[in-house]
């Protein structure tokens, strides 16, 4: 279970293990849309006023966004273009 206003743990597990091919372009869209607002919600918090749950389930996804998605380094249209196919990976 997630905080309020979070993505839901089990929305996330789904949309991590369903292969982009077989994602229609407005499901990739709206995912970035909802991972990008799921980020600034994680942000904007302070890790001791959530629960522990999704305290650690933060700490991981941070780790994984700073190694496996350039971070803060991707501007989120980049990461748009990327979920359509645009971009330059």
């Amino acid at each position: 279970m997630s905080d309020t206003g979070r993505k839901d743990f089990s929305t996330k597990a789904k949309e991590e293990i369903t292969p982009d091919s077989t994602k229609s372009t407005q499901d990739k869209v709206k995912e970035t849309f909802t991972d990008t607002t799921d980020r600034l919600a994680r942000g904007t918090q302070s890790d001791n006023s959530k629960s522990t749950t999704q305290e650690a389930f933060d700490k991981t996804q941070r780790s994984h966004d700073n190694t496996a998605h350039g971070g803060a380094s991707q501007s989120i249209g980049d990461k748009i273009k990327n979920a359509v196919g645009l971009g330059d990976n």
